[in-house]
C-alpha cells in the first residue's frame, strides 16, 4: 500500500504553491520595489565572476585535490570548477546536467529521472567510480557504490561552486574514488542573507519553485532555509508512447553557521526529501516464461543531518572534525531498501618544518540497510550492517619555494568485503614562470564491490546481445560472494597556462592500468520446463559478476576559456577516450559492450554574452560521439542550449532556457539490467523568475 505523505512536507508544498500561484503579482512587486537596488560590492550574492579577469578565476581557492585550501591555477591534477555565475548562466536545474560543463565528464540521461555519470570511460546507471560529496558528505549508496542521482539535489543558487577532478582521488578519499572526485560546495548562510524566490515551468520542467531565506541571530551566528519543489513530466519511448517515468519530489532544509571565537567555526545543517518517481521496471514470469515491462510509482524520503567544528591554530594549522547521519527509504519497483548510515571523520593541518606541509586524518562510517524483497530483486541477506575505518597522511614538500612542489600520500582502508587497502599517490607540481604550472602524477587506487554485487539475485535483459532464439530465453542474475577489488595505477600529466590576459587553456593527458575489473559471467545455460498446467520449455541463462576484465583506458581533455572582449566569454573544452579491455582465461564477459558505453569524442562550446546592461544570452553546442555497444547503439548527436535572461533590476530576472533543441526526442544511454532501455531524452523550454530582497 502507498505509504502518506509525512505531514512535515504539508509547508514545503503549500509554500511552493505560493510561489506558482502569486508568481505574477511577485514580478510587479520586484520591477517596482521601494527596497531599491543592492549595491552589489556588500552583497555576495550579486559578485559577477565573468567579470574577474582570468588571473583572478585561476586564484580561486579548490580543497578537492590535497584536503587543503590551495590556487586552482597551482593545483597537480585535471581539475575543473563549476562557479556559480557558470550554473545561473546555463540555465540548468539538476546537478547532473550542471556536470556536462566539466571537460572529461559523461554526462547521459537514461529517462527523466536516471543519469548515467562518470569520468574517463566505465559509464552506467549504475556507475561506481566516481566519488560524490555534498558539502563534505559522500552521497554515494553501498547498494551499489554510485549515485541515485535523482535524490542528489540541493538550491542552485546557493552552491559556491562544484569542483571537478578527473584521475584517482582515492589517497585522500578512499575507495571509490578511482576515476574522479566531484565535491560540491555550498555557500555559508553569511554569504546567502535576505529572502531568494525562484519559480517557473515548462514543457519538461512543468513547474517548480524555491524559497530561501537568510538571517543572523547575532552579529557571529548567521543561518538559512529553504524549500522547493518540481514536477517533470515523463520521456518518450522510441515505438513513440509515454515512458511513464515522470516524478516529482519537495526538499526541505536549513543551514547554520557559528563563529564561536576568531579561532572556531561551527556549522550544522540538514536536508530533508520526499517524493515520488514513476518508472518501468523489468519483471519476470514463468507463465509463460518471459520478460515484460511493469510501470511503478514509487515513493523515496530521505534526510541528513551534517555538523563540523574548525579549529585554527594558526594560519597555517587548524583542525576540523565531521560528522552526518543519513536516512534514505526508497522503493525501486519490485523492491525497497531502507538505510541508515553514520559518518564521523577528523582532519588535521599543520607545518613540518618551513618547507612541508602535512595533513593527516582518519574516519569511520557505519551503514545498516533493510530490503524489502520481491521474485525479481531479493539478497542473501535482508539486513546487513557495512563498517568502513580508514586512516590517510599526505606529505607536501616545497622543493623551490612557488616553483616546485612534491606531494606524497596515501590511505589506509578496512571494509567488510575484502579486508585492507591500501592506496599511494605522487604528484609534482612545476611553475616555471607566472600563470604556467606544469604536473605529473602517478595513484594506485581501488573500487571495492557493493552489497548488491555480492549479494542480490534479479532478471536482466540481455536479449539485444544474442540473435533469435527457439525459445524463450530468461537470464537471472546473481551476486558473486567472492567478488574482489578493482585495482588502478594510473599516470597523469598536465598544463596549466594564462597565454594571455584574455585566453587560459589547461591540456591533460592520462594513461589508465586496470586489473581484476568487474565482469559479467555467463555460467552454463539450462534448458528448464516453466510450472503449471501447460509447461513451457525456456532457456535460462544464469549471470553472474566476476573479476576476470583488466586493460587499459587512455586519452587526454582539453578546456579552454576565451574573453574577446569585457562582456563576452567563450568556454571550449574537448575529451578523447580510447578503452581497450580483455578477458582473463576462459571468462565469457562482455567487455566490448563496456567499451562501447562511453564516448570516444565529446567536445563542447559555450558562449555567454551581455548584450547591454540588462540582457544576458547565453548559447551552447555540445557533440557526443555515438555509443557503438550492442546494449547501446546510440548514434552521434549534437544538441543545442540557449538562456535568454533580462534584469529589469538588479534583485529581478526573468529568463527562457531551452535544451535539446535540435531534437524533439534523442536516445542518450541505455541502462544494462532492470530499468526500461527504450527512453528518449525530449527536448526541454521553460521560464523561470528570480527574485532577491
Amino acid at each position: 500500500m502507498r505509504r502518506k505523505l509525512s505531514t512535515a512536507l504539508i509547508p514545503l508544498f503549500a509554500t511552493a504553491l505560493v510561489v506558482r500561484c502569486l508568481g505574477a503579482w511577485l514580478f510587479w512587486h520586484a520591477c517596482s520595489s521601494a527596497f531599491g537596488s543592492p549595491d552589489p560590492a556588500k552583497d555576495p550574492e550579486l559578485t559577477d565572476l565573468t567579470r574577474l579577469s582570468l588571473e583572478d578565476l585561476g586564484a580561486i581557492k579548490v580543497t578537492s585535490v590535497s584536503r587543503k585550501s590551495e590556487a586552482l591555477s597551482g593545483a597537480a591534477a585535471a581539475i575543473y570548477v563549476i562557479t556559480q555565475e557558470d550554473l545561473r548562466r546555463s540555465g540548468v536545474n539538476t546537478l547532473p546536467e550542471a556536470l556536462r560543463m566539466a571537460p572529461g565528464l559523461d554526462v547521459a540521461r537514461a529517462n527523466s529521472q536516471h543519469w548515467a555519470v562518470s569520468s574517463r570511460g566505465f559509464n552506467n546507471v549504475f556507475a561506481n567510480k566516481l566519488l560524490v560529496l555534498l558539502d563534505g558528505r559522500t552521497i554515494y549508496t553501498p547498494l551499489f557504490s554510485g549515485v541515485f542521482w535523482e535524490e542528489a539535489d540541493t538550491v542552485l543558487e546557493d552552491v559556491d561552486r562544484i569542483e571537478v577532478v578527473r584521475g584517482p582521488g582515492a589517497s585522500l578519499w578512499g575507495a571509490n574514488a578511482v576515476n574522479g572526485v566531484i565535491n560540491i560546495i555550498t555557500k555559508g548562510s553569511k554569504e546567502t542573507q535576505g529572502l531568494m524566490m525562484s519559480g517557473g515551468g515548462g514543457s519538461e520542467e512543468r513547474g517548480f519553485g524555491t524559497v530561501r531565506y537568510g538571517g543572523q541571530l547575532s552579529s557571529n551566528i548567521h543561518y538559512r532555509v529553504y524549500g522547493k519543489y518540481f514536477d517533470r513530466d515523463e520521456f518518450t519511448q522510441t515505438d513513440g508512447t509515454g515512458a511513464e517515468d515522470d516524478w516529482h519530489m519537495a526538499q526541505g532544509g536549513f543551514r547554520l553557521d557559528w563563529e564561536a571565537a576568531a579561532a572556531n567555526r561551527v556549522t550544522f545543517q540538514g536536508d530533508y526529501y520526499s517524493g515520488e518517481l514513476g518508472n518501468q521496471f523489468i519483471l519476470h514470469s514463468l507463465t509463460p516464461p518471459r520478460l515484460f515491462l511493469q510501470a511503478f510509482r514509487s515513493r523515496v524520503d530521505g534526510g541528513n543531518l551534517l555538523g563540523r567544528w574548525t579549529h585554527d591554530f594558526s594560519a597555517e594549522s587548524d583542525l576540523s572534525v565531521q560528522v552526518f547521519y543519513d536516512r534514505t527509504d526508497r522503493e525501486y519497483g519490485p523492491g525497497r531498501e531502507i538505510r541508515n548510515t553514520a559518518d564521523v571523520d577528523v582532519q588535521h593541518r599543520f607545518p613540518l618544518g618551513e618547507r612541508q606541509e602535512f595533513v593527516w586524518g582518519g574516519g569511520y562510517r557505519y551503514s545498516v540497510d533493510e530490503i524489502t524483497e520481491s521474485p525479481d530483486f531479493r539478497m542473501r541477506d535482508p539486513s546487513r550492517g557495512l563498517q568502513l575505518a580508514s586512516v590517510f597522511v599526505q606529505d607536501e614538500i616545497r622543493l623551490a619555494q612557488d616553483r616546485l612542489h612534491l606531494t606524497l600520500g596515501t590511505k589506509a582502508e578496512h571494509n567488510d568485503f575484502t579486508g585492507f587497502e591500501l592506496q599511494p599517490s605522487a604528484r609534482v607540481a612545476w611553475m616555471p614562470r607566472d600563470r604556467h604550472t606544469l604536473w605529473c602524477a602517478i595513484a594506485r587506487a581501488v573500487r571495492t564491490p557493493s552489497r548488491a554485487e555480492r549479494d542480490f539475485a534479479a532478471f536482466a535483459d540481455p536479449s539485444a546481445l544474442l540473435p533469435p532464439l527457439p525459445l524463450p530465453l530468461l537470464a537471472p542474475g546473481m551476486g558473486n560472494a567472492d567478488l574482489g577489488a578493482e585495482e588502478l595505477l594510473a599516470y597523469e600529466a598536465g598544463y596549466r597556462v594564462q597565454l594571455h590576459p584574455r585566453l587560459s587553456v589547461d591540456w591533460t593527458a592520462f594513461y589508465n592500468d586496470y586489473d581484476h575489473v568487474q565482469s559479467v559471467e555467463v555460467l552454463p545455460a539450462e534448458l528448464l520446463t516453466s510450472p503449471g498446467p501447460t509447461p513451457t520449455p525456456y532457456l535460462s541463462l544464469p549471470l553472474t559478476y566476476g573479476n576476470n576484465l583488466f586493460g587499459e583506458t587512455y586519452g587526454a581533455e582539453m578546456a579552454a576559456t576565451w574573453r574577446p572582449c569585457d562582456s563576452w566569454r567563450l568556454r571550449a573544452h574537448y575529451a578523447f577516450l580510447r578503452m581497450q579491455l580483455h578477458t582473463r582465461g576462459s571468462a565469457r564477459s562482455f567487455a566490448e559492450d563496456i567499451e562501447g558505453s562511453s564516448p570516444r569524442h565529446q567536445a563542447a562550446l559555450w558562449s555567454d554574452a551581455d548584450l547591454g546592461r540588462h540582457i544576458e544570452w547565453g548559447i551552447g553546442l555540445r557533440y557526443v560521439h555515438g555509443l557503438p555497444a550492442s546494449l547501446q547503439q546510440v548514434p552521434s548527436s549534437v544538441d543545442l542550449a540557449t538562456r535568454l535572461a533580462w534584469k529589469p533590476t538588479r534583485n529581478c530576472e526573468l529568463a527562457i532556457v531551452g535544451n535539446n533543441l535540435f531534437h524533439a526526442h534523442h536516445r542518450e544511454f541505455s541502462p544494462i539490467l532492470i530499468v526500461n532501455r527504450n527512453v528518449q531524452v525530449d527536448r526541454a523550454i521553460y521560464a523561470k523568475i528570480t527574485l532577491r530582497f
